[in-house]
């Protein structure tokens, strides 16, 4: 049996579908492609990917709503594809649990990227890390739960790696790159905007108001000069 990552594509125009295919393909992934929603979902359950590209707009069922489907049945990294570039466009699907994301059009070799470092990054927990608690909120690192005030937090697979990194290291002071590459791989290590967009989402999940400063808050995830602080008490 092959142990290739399998990727599925879903979008309904069969030109995209296929050069993406073609990309992957080239790059070792097997492929399989599904032209619209319902396709996908079919043939998520047949083939049980590995990630999950999907097309936002598609006539039948949209790539948010394809999303939440198959979070419902399994945890499946999803990458969205979008013709929209709009920052809002892009932060709607991250806030929705999107993995990540990348805008048509697309360089296959930056397809394959992105592709590598979420299929990377999806790996897993480390074991034995102890129970963060701070104010309302409870980061369990063992069984990669985030509790608030009692209630579950939602959060995306890279949402809780970017979380389990600066947790784990509570009170330190970790360097973006360390964190770029530690979540997203070396690719990524000088994009800080790219680490500021994730954080921000992430210290609104925690209770943080939008726009909110940073200093007020008694648990916090601070930037100076390139250095990240995330300031909690310590590990139960």
């Amino acid at each position: 049996m092959s142990t290739q990552p399998l990727v599925l594509v879903a979008d309904d125009e069969p030109r995209i579908t296929k050069l993406v295919a073609i990309a992957l393909s080239e790059e070792g992934f097997r492929v399989v492609t599904a032209n619209g929603g319902e396709q996908a979902l079919q043939k998520a359950e047949e083939v049980r990917p590995d990630i999950v590209l999907l097309d936002i707009v598609m006539p039948d069922l949209d790539g948010i709503e394809v999303m939440r489907q198959l979070r419902e049945r399994r945890p499946v990294p999803v990458i969205l594809l979008t013709a929209k570039g709009s920052t809002a466009d892009k932060a709607k699907g991250l806030d929705l649990g999107a993995d990540d994301y990348i805008a048509k059009p697309f360089h296959p070799d930056e397809l394959a990227a992105r592709v590598r470092a979420v299929i990377r990054r999806s790996g897993g927990a480390e074991p034995g890390a102890g129970v963060i608690k701070f104010d309302d909120v409870e980061i369990d690192l063992e069984r990669r739960m985030v509790t608030r005030n009692g209630e579950l937090v939602q959060l995306s697979r890279t949402e809780w790696l970017l979380l389990q990194h600066l947790a784990a290291n509570a009170g330190k002071v970790v360097l973006h790159t360390e964190l770029l590459t530690k979540v997203w791989g070396p690719e990524y290590r000088d994009d800080l905007q790219y680490l500021r967009v994730w954080v921000s989402r992430v210290r609104r999940k925690l209770g943080a108001e939008p726009g909110a400063e940073a200093h007020k808050e008694r648990h916090t995830l601070r930037c100076l000069k390139g250095r990240w602080l995330f300031q909690s008490a310590a590990p139960s």
